[in-house]
């Protein structure tokens, strides 16, 4: 159960929860129909464009989710607790989910514009080795026996994870690639309203997903740790306990 016990808290919760969801599926619905029925078909492109709507929400939630992930681990450096860490595994989590999507639609997108599926475009490098982090990271969690000095270890790689974000964004910028800037003041080539359309609602789409992901991963975070402290004092109850 994802809810509190406390009835009126929990019954908050679930429609928070209910809302949420609701919202999210609109929005992808919304999205969808937007960028396969009514936004136009790119003439250079064609209906491999289409990956833009897409690509480019992916990566603003990868992003997201790295700072989270940041967020967590200074909150834990500066006070161990749970909730800190929860977040900063969460965050490290989202930043994946959305960055494999990121590296997935890119290439896709590449074959078409480039003639090839990858080529180490400084955006592209910079995103490959924010992934590997985040995984690092998650791996390292998954694999050693939690305790505060992994803790703080896994914090410190959510802060160099995030740090590496800044220069993903900026890297078109201050480095000659070919990745091209897909966001600027004149529209970054969306030309019609309704193309402009289509990708604010995927924005929106996307944003509410990494929520929805967020929520429930602390929820079920919450629920482990609540779960772990019942054990013990039922193990030192019962005069179990080291």
């Amino acid at each position: 159960m994802l809810f509190s016990s406390s009835s009126r808290t929990g019954q908050k919760q679930e429609l928070f929860l209910y809302v949420l969801v609701g919202a999210t599926i609109l929005s992808f619905l919304s999205a969808i129909h937007l960028v396969f029925l009514s936004a136009p078909t790119e003439r250079t492109m064609g209906i491999v464009q289409k990956i833009f709507y897409f690509h480019v929400p992916s990566a603003y939630c990868m992003y997201l989710g790295a700072f989270f992930c940041l967020l967590g681990s200074i909150g834990y450096f500066l006070q161990p607790h749970q909730h800190w860490d929860a977040l900063g595994q969460t965050g490290a989590e989202i930043s994946v989910v959305f960055g494999s999507i990121v590296l997935v639609t890119g290439p896709l997108w590449a074959a078409k514009a480039w003639g090839y599926y990858w080529t180490w475009d400084p955006r592209l490098t910079t995103s490959l080795l924010s992934m590997l982090i985040y995984v690092t990271y998650l791996g390292f969690r998954s694999l050693v026996e939690e305790s505060e000095i992994e803790r703080r270890f896994a914090a410190a790689l959510g802060i160099l994870g995030a740090a590496n974000i800044p220069i993903i964004h900026f890297s078109v910028r201050k480095w000659s690639g070919q990745h091209p800037t897909v966001i600027t003041s004149t529209g970054g080539g969306l030309h019609h309203p309704s193309m402009k359309l289509a990708l604010s609602i995927s924005f929106l789409a996307f944003t509410l997903l990494a929520f929805l992901i967020l929520w429930i991963r602390l929820r079920v975070e919450q629920l482990k740790s609540e779960c772990k402290q019942l054990e013990e004092k039922i193990m030192m109850y019962l005069g179990l306990s080291e």
